[in-house]
């Protein structure tokens, strides 16, 4: 029994050791990675030292300088969002104040790119919290609340502009409706003022010097109160009716005078 508590103990320890000299072959490989990175980033060869940097991190995640240092190549890339992000990933790693101070301090300025203004002051405050002694830091944050307040500035005047512009619209379309109408007005005016001088002149035509009837004129008129040919008055109509029931009247005392005589009854003899 004792023989095999030796055995597996040995055998524990064996493990334990292997899984310490991987680890470190790990840290090692990582670190010769920062390394490489940092020699291509002060060559300026910031993408080839993103890689190297992604390089470590896939040995060892954990590693603070290689998170750092990767959000720094991706920030001199321009890629700021990012940069941003990976920032937030290593004020998360990193536990002493220096290093999170400097992962501030740069988060800062990659808002002052983005002009965030107000995020980039709230990213300096929280870098001078880690280290108060940091002038560069202090410096960056005066200057992001100065542009912070030029840009509020800059947007309520805008926004006070924009207002005005509008109000001016408003006015002006107010303005042409009101001329529309006038003008609708008017020309509605001069339509009915033309329609009477039309009317006028057109009278005025029909009329002589003398304010008379144009002869022609009083013929239309003549003929219009005198019957048509085929158009009786009622006064010749009365006498017409008049003449035909004498006529008539007439005619019935002759045809009555001759029944009256009538013809001569013959008669018969006496045989």
């Amino acid at each position: 029994m004792k023989k095999y508590i030796i055995i597996l103990f040995l055998g524990f320890s064996t493990l334990l050791f292997a899984q310490k000299q991987s680890a470190e072959e790990l840290n090692r490989a990582a670190r010769e990675h920062v390394r490489e990175g940092n020699k291509l980033y002060n060559q300026l060869k910031f993408s080839e030292a993103e890689i190297a940097y992604k390089k470590a991190l896939s040995k060892n995640p954990n590693y603070p300088k290689a998170s750092y240092n990767l959000g720094n190549s991706i920030y001199q890339q321009k890629r700021n969002k990012e940069a941003v992000s990976q920032f937030e990933v290593v004020e998360k790693t990193f536990t002493d104040k220096q290093s999170r101070a400097e992962a501030y301090h740069n988060m800062g300025n990659t808002f002052m790119n983005e002009k965030q203004y107000d995020k980039a002051v709230d990213a300096y405050k929280k870098s001078l919290r880690n280290n108060p002694n940091d002038d560069e830091t202090r410096y960056n944050l005066a200057m992001a609340k100065e542009l912070l307040e030029k840009q509020k500035n800059d947007q309520n005047k805008n926004d006070k502009n924009k207002d005005n512009k509008d109000n001016k619209d408003n006015k002006d379309k107010k303005d042409d409706k009101n001329k529309d109408k006038d003008k609708g007005d008017k020309d509605k005016d001069k339509d009915q003022k033309d329609q009477k001088d039309k009317d006028k002149d057109k009278e005025k035509d029909k009329k002589d010097d003398k304010g008379e009837p144009k002869k022609d004129e009083k013929d239309k008129e003549k003929e219009k109160q005198q019957p048509r040919p085929n158009q009786l008055s009622p006064e010749q109509m009365k006498q017409l009716l008049e003449a035909m029931n004498n006529e008539e009247n007439k005619t019935q005392k002759k045809l009555n005078a001759k029944k009256a005589k009538g013809k001569k009854i013959k008669q018969e003899k006496d045989w």
